[in-house]
């Protein structure tokens, strides 16, 4: 056991089942219940274990895992409720690389997905100890662990000896293994919401005997919304409320509830989740706000003793539309409509705004989760549960702080695929981010990082709840548009001009028709109609022509989507003709997405009925309809292509950089900027290509290195260097352009007297050739991990602020995207007469930064600027690398929050 391990915080997680289970390293007091583990089990299973029924081993085996700490070896155990129900351990035996693993389930727990979850931890701590491979020695009987062994995603080799098997299981972390831990986590996942979100029996504290309370607008709702199951009150006072059966206490309910709502004072909150979790109850919707962090504490600790789920606390409650449930536990207004769009909302107040505009569009809602502070019950639960309920085609999130944004973006990323997912991007600016930390007491999330793992997950961001409210009914009803290409028609000049403009904001083209396809539609429009696009089909048209029109562009291969911007005319009121009609009837409108823009409309959005049951999106205003296609084009873009992979590196060496990084650490406890030769021997270890360059600490060295350096023209650059110098042209420590031996002395004697007692030394390098400028990037979020940035470099890369991101480790497309998202993108692919620079080479680069930054957690900070891309490579001119001692964190390793 290394020193460190009894130190490390417990943790906990779900099994198959949903029941949760504490992980924590093993300590000195826990021999006798681990003695006790053993001495429990069958006959058979200790025969399983230790090849032989020996009862001594129970003793022997508690004794080796309470041990005094040693290096090489660790030792995990599962807690439920207090109780020791398993154990894992590995042993080094003085290896380097390699560790024996074993593993105890207590009897009775088998097939529940102890023994995995153990697994899983130990295979996480082994990683980041450099071990690489796990051996165990089975009886070739002993199905389960064999079992075990081979489900875990990992390469595993047997070999059979007789009547024992030996496996040799490799720890190496790739994608196989990253989807199988994520199928286990998601049926836990799911089972534990069980009883949130389908209670068979629900129980409010908190209910008052007099109007105006949140227990009572709770229970009134969940007693007049239907619900099916067993619902009861508790109030010491009464015996009935609003006709719901009271009861004085948890303990007194003839049935114990699966879901108990909270809605008491903030002192009394710590108490009744305590009382909740001792009678057996599965999970809390705290509805209750102000909590203290001590209270805050007690009841957090409470749901993880006694493995409940919480929702809450300071939230607007939960539902379920399920017509067989029928669970309304909120004090919103109104009860949501039954339907298919998936909810979840930090903020009560945005919860109420959603759930009134997806019923009035007739969307409706599957589910529906009020998050609030988000102890526990977070927006990655929730896409797992709409994956798997049977119910949702449509997911809507507003989320202010995220706890494991990478497991979240993986998630996402797998749902997306199935369900298009939106979000509210809240807390663009410093005051909505101020704003989102008062209210959540979570960590702000810079704007950039929060819209890479939108954009690298496929979720659909909007600016507002209107937005996010105007896409969905675009999504709802309509198919995606495979492409950007619009058609708009107008029975009105103006208003087909107005969506023209909208349109070509939105980054949507609106392309001209063939001469063929002009002289078909002039064929069934009214005369002085004109075919361009847009298509002025002028006021005299008739509900059958505009009909007719419609139909026949939908059938034209250079469009993907139709756009109808219709004005109210006296002329067809006075023909009888309803155009609105027109645009909802009509042959085969569902290969294509149409959708209609009516100026004089109350509403924002509205959902019109067509003609073959299902709807068509009507917008109030052109913005909004043009946003909503350029959305779904983005979307069905997004889709058509397959999921990225991390690609495989040359020429890199992880062990070294890490040996670089830890040496560093060892001689800075603190941390700092690496100076230029070790930040060179850094990124050589990541195979990142620099431009040649010396170190020189006196004018001599520096003339010497000069001579060695100086290509073809005989001219150098000279950088002047101290700990801690960051900009260097701000400071104007860089003398470019040098020829000779004179002008060589000349510079270095500058640096000498304007940084006198600063100057530790001058990098010297050839001057580079004429390219293209670049930053490169990363910097370690504490909260969402390493971001990759690239963008414009030089001087100017921070006024102009030209800069994507992307959150490591990259994928094929990320890198790509990374490069072309830019505004300076067109400079890389050759303008005016140039030819592009090497795509290859700067792929690769920002690949290698990605693993840098993926491989290193140490690497706090990394700043290329410029980079220097021409047609003949990349290489890096000038680099800055910040380390801080900071310990490996596996994002993908099961836990709760």
């Amino acid at each position: 056991m290394t020193p460190d391990v009894l130190s490390r915080p417990p943790v906990h997680a779900l099994l198959s089942d949903g029941t949760t289970v504490c992980i924590r390293p093993v300590t000195p007091g826990d021999h006798h219940q681990l003695q006790g583990l053993y001495e429990e089990m069958s006959p058979e299973n200790l025969r399983l274990r230790f090849f032989a029924a020996s009862r001594r081993s129970a003793a022997m085996a508690a004794d080796r895992a309470c041990a005094p700490a040693r290096t090489g070896y660790r030792a995990l155990l599962a807690e439920v409720t207090g109780q020791v129900v398993g154990l894992a351990e590995y042993d080094t035996a003085g290896t380097d690389d390699s560790a024996e693993i074993s593993i105890a389930v207590a009897d009775g727990l088998h097939h529940r997905g102890v023994g995995t979850l153990l697994v899983e931890h130990l295979v996480s701590a082994a990683r980041a100890e450099g071990i690489r491979t796990f051996t165990a020695d089975a009886l070739s009987e002993n199905h389960e662990v064999l079992r075990l062994f081979t489900d875990l995603g990992l390469h595993i080799d047997r070999r059979f000896d007789g009547p024992e098997t030996s496996c040799t299981v490799a720890l190496d972390e790739d994608d196989t293994y990253l989807s199988a831990v994520e199928a286990r986590g998601r049926t836990a996942d799911v089972a534990s919401l069980e009883p949130l979100l389908r209670p068979h029996t629900v129980a409010v504290v908190g209910a008052g005997r007099r109007p105006g309370s949140v227990g009572r607008a709770v229970l009134h709702h969940l007693h007049a919304g239907g619900y099916t199951g067993r619902l009861f009150a508790v109030n010491p006072r009464v015996t009935s409320i609003l006709g719901v059966p009271s009861h004085p206490s948890i303990g007194a309910l003839p049935k114990t509830p699966d879901l108990v709502i909270v809605a008491v004072p903030a002192a009394a909150v710590p108490a009744t989740a305590e009382e909740c979790g001792k009678a057996g109850v599965r999970a809390l919707l705290v509805v209750s706000a102000g909590l203290d962090s001590a209270q805050a504490g007690a009841l957090l600790a409470a749901c993880r003793m006694y493995g409940m789920r919480l929702v809450g606390p300071n939230c607007l409650g939960i539902s379920n539309t399920d017509p067989e449930l029928r669970l309304d536990a909120t004090f919103a207004a109104d009860h949501p409509r039954p339907g298919t769009a998936g909810v979840a909302v930090q903020s009560g107040g945005v919860g109420i705004a959603l759930l009134d505009g997806l019923s009035r569009l007739g969307i409706g809602v599957s589910s529906f989760a009020s998050l609030g502070d988000k102890y526990d019950v977070s927006g990655n639960d929730m896409l797992q549960w709409w994956e798997s309920d049977g119910r949702t085609e449509l997911a809507l999130l507003h989320l202010e702080s995220f706890g494991n944004p990478r497991a979240f973006s993986r998630t996402a990323r797998r749902a997306t695929r199935r369900f298009p997912v939106l979000t509210v991007d809240a807390g663009r600016t410093d005051a909505g981010r101020r704003a989102a930390a008062s209210h959540t007491a979570a960590a702000a999330t810079r704007t950039m990082t929060r819209q890479a793992l939108f954009t690298q997950a496929g979720i659909t961001a909007t600016r507002s709840v209107g937005e996010l409210l105007e896409i969905a009914a675009l999504l709802h009803s309509q198919p995606l548009p495979t492409g950007t290409r619009v058609a708009i028609v107008t029975n009105a000049g103006g208003a087909g001009v107005l969506a023209a403009d909208a349109c070509a904001e939105a980054g949507l083209a609106l392309p001209p028709f063939t001469p063929e396809a002009v002289d078909d539609l002039l064929a069934v429009l009214p005369d002085g109609a004109a075919v361009g696009n847009p298509v002025d089909a002028t006021a005299a048209v008739t509900e059958e022509q505009l009909t007719e029109c419609v139909d026949r562009i939908l059938r034209y291969p250079g469009i993907d989507a139709v756009l109808l911007a219709l004005v109210p005319t006296a002329v067809a009121a006075a023909t009888g003709d309803d155009l609105v009609r027109a645009l909802t009837c009509g042959p085969a409108r569902r290969a294509r997405p149409i959708v209609a823009i009516r100026l004089e409309q109350g509403e924002p959005v509205r959902l019109l009925p067509a003609a073959d049951g299902g709807t068509i999106p009507s917008y109030a205003e052109p913005q909004a309809a043009a946003r909503a296609l350029a959305h779904g084009a983005h979307r069905a873009a997004w889709l058509s292509r397959p999921a990225g992979t991390i690609p495989d590196l040359e020429d890199l060496d992880p062990s070294r950089a890490h040996d670089v990084a830890e040496a560093f650490l060892a001689a800075h406890p603190d941390g700092g900027w690496l100076d230029p030769r070790t930040c060179a021997d850094l990124l050589s270890c990541c195979g990142i290509p620099q431009l040649p360059w010396a170190w020189a600490e006196t004018e001599d060295e520096a003339v010497a290195a000069a001579d060695r350096l100086r290509g073809a023209d005989g001219r150098v650059v000279m950088k002047a260097h101290w700990p801690g110098l960051v900009h260097k042209s701000e400071q104007r420590a860089v003398h470019l352009d040098l020829q000779g031996d004179s002008q060589v002395r000349a510079a270095f004697r500058d640096f000498e007297t304007r940084f006198d007692g600063l100057l530790t030394g001058v990098l010297v390098q050839p001057l580079a050739a004429r390219g293209t400028e670049l930053f490169a990037g990363v910097v370690q979020d504490e909260v969402f991990g390493p971001l990759v940035l690239f963008g414009l470099g030089g001087t100017a890369t921070e006024v102009l602020a030209d800069h994507a991101a992307r959150l490591a480790p990259l994928t094929d497309h990320d890198v790509r995207d990374l490069i072309t998202a830019p505004r300076c993108a067109p400079l890389l692919f050759g303008v005016r007469g140039s030819g592009p620079v090497d795509l290859d080479g700067l792929e690769q680069l920002l690949l290698r930064l990605s693993r840098m930054a993926s491989d290193l957690p140490q690497l706090a900070e990394a700043d290329f600027n410029p980079v220097l891309a021409t047609p003949g490579g990349v290489s890096v001119l000038d680099a800055r690398v910040r380390l801080l001692p900071r310990r490996p964190q596996d994002p993908y390793l099961r836990r709760l929050r």
